[in-house]
């Protein structure tokens, strides 16, 4: 019976072949996973240290500032999220125009384009910060229409108007950052920002701790540190970094501002909407009946945890908009499909691993930020908020990022609209004052407005004609193209 040769029934060879087949996709698709997600690491690690750098410029004013008083501390989240926070997300919104053009038009191999692109956003920028300025002029007034209390009103007032150089800082900055990134040249991208971070945190230190300057040595020390960055990035493209993608400064630049002008428009409001949906909400929390003042401050700080956090989700929302628009731009529409999905799996992952980090830490952590034991106490009652925003916050930047790499922003602007404003912010009002939810309440219907933010670009973004999309691509950049040839060799200087 041992000797006995294998009977083979009917049927046996067909599903052993199955089995090998089915084993040979699994290993194809984990082999396409782990390929994809090295291309998605290669740009979101060194992505993920430049947005929590760049960040950090801020974040590290705000932390010393708390040393200085509550009223202080105050002050500065009404400057950095209110006032500053309008101008940064504006300017931010509108050099984002260049992650759709610049990485399209690099995947579509027409490099030079890349350069004429950026210099348009400077114009842009640059006259738009123009216009801005007067926000920080006028802050003090504006926080007191706003219903903030007089003292912090004052201060922030006086703070907004001593960092109005950041403001122009910004209108160079961005444009130069989409130009950089559209190309992968993060890595270099994090040194510098790194670098200027360190810098930062000595001078902060030195102005604000050492030789006593307070706010105006917090200003005094963002400003520097944003220029700075600035002219370091500036350098690195000058000295011939970036061939075929400079070529110099160009009279082109001033061609076409118009249509620039439409899509940088667009990419505005997209973000915009976001940062003013915080913005508004950090507001809400200053009219509420309690403490208004230790509300602000723990849902600042809050703010500002999440604000490090989130930095991760938008260093995948960084690479992620390249990936799509590279790949879109090049016309492989499969390639940039499979790229969500592993970038939306990979930042929800990291978005848990932090969610549990903040529930182990609660009551912990806030000493980072205070010294006051109330402010304390009522950081670590809200902090569960916390948790679930950081949840949210890992998918939806990333959705966000595919927006932008794909040209989507005018229908995410309207999507914006209608889930932070219509949803979000209508039941934070209805929560945190007539059911006298406080914090938790508008915190809720934040969380509210997210969670229809996910829902719906989701369903956009796992509905989308892949195929259409790579072609819209190959349509704007050939127009962007024949729009800027030139028949003169006399445009560049």
């Amino acid at each position: 019976m041992d000797n006995a040769p294998l009977v083979r029934w009917p049927g046996d060879r067909e599903e052993e072949e199955d089995e090998i087949q089915t084993l040979s996709r699994s290993k194809a698709l984990v082999a396409k996973v782990c390929n994809e997600s090295k291309k998605l690491w290669y740009l979101a690690g060194p992505s993920i240290l430049i947005a929590v750098f760049q960040f950090s410029l801020f974040a590290v004013t705000q932390t010393f500032s708390g040393h200085l008083g509550a009223t202080q501390l105050a002050a500065v989240a009404m400057g950095n999220l209110v006032i500053s926070g309008i101008g940064y997300g504006f300017l931010m919104g509108m050099g984002s125009a260049l992650e759709t053009l610049c990485g399209q038009a690099f995947g579509a191999g027409q490099l030079h384009m890349l350069g004429i692109y950026m210099q348009r956003s400077w114009i842009i920028l640059t006259v738009t910060a123009t216009l801005i300025s007067p926000v920080f002029v006028f802050a003090g007034p504006i926080l007191k229409l706003l219903g903030q209390t007089a003292q912090v009103s004052e201060v922030a007032g006086k703070f907004s108007i001593w960092i109005i150089p950041q403001l122009f800082a910004y209108g160079f900055n961005f444009p130069i950052q989409k130009f950089l990134q559209s190309q992968s040249k993060v890595i270099a991208m994090a040194w510098m920002s790194g670098a200027c971070l360190a810098v930062h945190i000595l001078l902060s230190w030195l102005c604000i701790m050492k030789l006593g300057w307070g706010l105006v040595g917090a200003a005094i020390t963002l400003n520097f540190s944003w220029w700075l960055l600035v002219f370091v990035q500036l350098a690195y493209i000058l000295l011939g970094s970036c061939p075929g993608a400079w070529t110099g400064f160009s009279c082109l630049a001033f061609k076409d501002l118009g249509g620039f002008i439409k899509i940088s428009m667009a990419s505005a409001i997209m973000l915009c909407l976001e940062y003013w949906f915080v913005m508004i909400l950090i507001v809400l929390v200053g009219h509420l009946k309690t403490n208004a003042e230790i509300d602000v401050d723990a849902t600042a700080i809050c703010l500002n945890l999440d604000g490090w956090i989130i930095q991760v989700p938008i260093g995948f929302m960084a690479a992620i908009s390249v990936r799509v628009s590279n790949e879109l731009g090049a016309g492989r529409p499969k390639a940039a499909k499979f790229s969500v999905g592993v970038a939306v799996a990979t930042s929800l992952t990291v978005g848990i691993f932090f969610m549990v980090i903040i529930l182990i830490t609660r009551t912990s952590f806030p000493a980072l930020f205070t010294n006051d034991p109330k402010v304390m106490a009522e950081v670590s009652r809200i902090s569960s908020f916390l948790a679930l925003t950081i949840v949210l916050n890992s998918i939806q930047p990333v959705l966000s990022g595919v927006a932008v790499g794909a040209g989507w922003q005018a229908v995410v602007s309207y999507v914006n609209l209608g889930c932070y404003f219509l949803v979000g912010l209508s039941a934070a009002a209805l929560l945190g004052y007539k059911f006298d939810l406080g914090v938790k309440g508008i915190w809720g219907g934040m969380l509210l407005g997210f969670v229809a933010q996910m829902i719906i670009l989701s369903v956009i973004t796992f509905r989308t004609d892949w195929n259409k999309e790579a072609s819209l691509a190959h349509d704007r950049v050939s127009t962007w193209e024949k729009s800027a040839r030139v028949t003169t060799t006399n445009d560049v200087f």
